[in-house]
């Protein structure tokens, strides 16, 4: 277990909310805490998205529930028709992550004894206001989110992953229990670099004026999620249309030789990238034409059984993709090692 930068700032977050609470003399200052929980998001842009969206959601909100309150009270059927309507106003919104502390203001206002003054309700949105802004300045000034590591470090863990299953489908060597295993994990990582790109991808196109962000390095960590997508798709194509083929020894050796030959470059190119080897002195470069040659040796097996060579085709056009994707990661890389030597 370790304490990742996003649990760090949440406790801060609510230390700060519960230190800015005492010095003004605010109470319940848990309300200012549960704020902070709520708003620290995992990017600066999420982070000042998010605030923009409580506030208006909160303020909306806090206006209803003080209506509601002046005309129905605080039973209970009223503040359950009014937490109806505030969470269809926040879908309407498109802002659904700012439903939970919503109705937390909705709760606070319309929970109140009735003889409370309009104060009360001040009070308590001022300390939902406390709790949002500790939040975001601790957001975007302590332990700022590096995608950009981030994703160098989980894209090699992810290619490990799926450098060990793909060197051990075609030969089945692994039990069938720990290759799921390994497989569902797998399928995580590739889903958690998809979103970490994509925060990467939207702090460059909503915050290019403030934070100066490479576009062709973008483009380099795109190829590269593109490659793992396609050694994935090796792994659920080989399951459908290989494993149970019983396929000659021949035929296993050509594709695991192969698949094999592929993950050295893969592993090839992100050390080239990670400069811990000479850009232009990869060893064992698939270039296209061998691509070719791995399609045209499989489509010799078979011949009198079709079916068969069906599936053999299936799984070499995957693993020919995969093939193809690599080669464009690898003029990538050696195109910005280039432009960095010349500059």
């Amino acid at each position: 277990m370790t304490l990742g930068p996003r649990v760090f700032k949440t406790g801060l977050s609510i230390t700060i909310a519960l230190y800015v609470c005492a010095y003004f003399e605010l109470e319940p200052a848990i309300f200012a805490a549960v704020a902070a929980i709520f708003t620290v998001q995992p990017s600066i842009y999420k982070s000042w998205k998010q605030v923009l969206d409580q506030l208006q959601t909160n303020t909306l909100g806090a206006v209803i529930a003080l209506a509601a309150s002046s005309l129905f009270g605080n039973e209970p059927v009223a503040i359950g028709i009014v937490a109806i309507l505030v969470i269809l106003i926040c879908l309407r919104m498109k802002m659904e992550s700012t439903i939970g502390l919503t109705l937390v203001t909705v709760l606070v206002i319309m929970s109140a004894p009735g003889d409370e003054d309009i104060w009360f309700t001040v009070n308590r949105f001022i300390l939902i206001l406390i709790g949002m802004g500790s939040a975001f300045i601790v957001n975007i000034t302590i332990l700022r989110p590096k995608h950009q590591g981030m994703f160098i470090e989980k894209a090699r863990a992810t290619f490990d992953r799926m450098s060990l299953l793909l060197r051990t489908a075609i030969s089945d060597e692994m039990t069938e229990k720990e290759f799921r295993k390994q497989a569902d994990e797998l399928s995580k990582e590739i889903e958690q670099l998809d979103d970490l790109f994509g925060m990467f991808d939207e702090e460059r196109r909503k915050l290019a004026k403030l934070r100066h962000i490479d576009v062709r390095q973008l483009v380099v960590f795109k190829q590269m999620l593109q490659s793992l997508h396609k050694g994935a798709d090796i792994l659920q194509i080989v399951e459908e249309h290989y494993i149970q083929g019983g396929h000659k020894e021949e035929v296993n050796l050509v594709f695991d030789h192969y698949i094999e030959q592929l993950t050295k470059v893969h592993e090839h190119i992100l050390l080239s990238y990670e400069g811990k080897m000479k850009v232009g002195v990869l060893s064992h470069t698939v270039h296209l034409n061998e691509n070719v040659a791995f399609m045209q040796r499989i489509m010799t097996f078979y011949e009198d059984e079709p079916e068969r060579k069906l599936g053999l085709v299936l799984v070499g056009s995957a693993i020919y993709e995969y093939g193809f994707q690599l080669q464009r990661l690898e003029r990538l890389i050696e195109r910005e090692a280039n432009k960095r030597v010349m500059h």
